[in-house]
């Protein structure tokens, strides 16, 4: 084997490594970062919402997320300065 041939061989299999271990970590790197990329802070009435979500902030990510479930099916993050969303959360905690 050249030597030219050695170093194509060391990088194909460099290369075939480095996508298998990012394969594995696309599963689980979701986990490890801020799931809201984009807030929504209009106001709409607390009964289109079907689930909530509240995401304390920590090592995946340094602010809270506040991530809601619409009747509609559609999941949106909001704004958790916002007073309105202040309030919806807390009437859906003391359910």
């Amino acid at each position: 084997m050249t030597h030219k041939q050695a170093i194509a061989l060391l990088a194909a299999v460099l290369l075939s490594a480095a996508m298998c271990e990012a394969a594995a970590v696309g599963r689980t790197a979701s986990e490890f970062r801020c799931q809201c990329i984009k807030t929504h802070s209009t106001h709409f009435h607390p009964k289109y919402i079907q689930e909530l979500k509240v995401i304390q902030g920590g090592p995946h990510c340094s602010s809270t997320e506040i991530i809601v479930k619409l009747v509609d099916e559609r999941e949106l993050c909001l704004y958790p300065k916002e007073k309105w969303v202040q309030r919806v959360v807390e009437s859906f905690v003391r359910r």
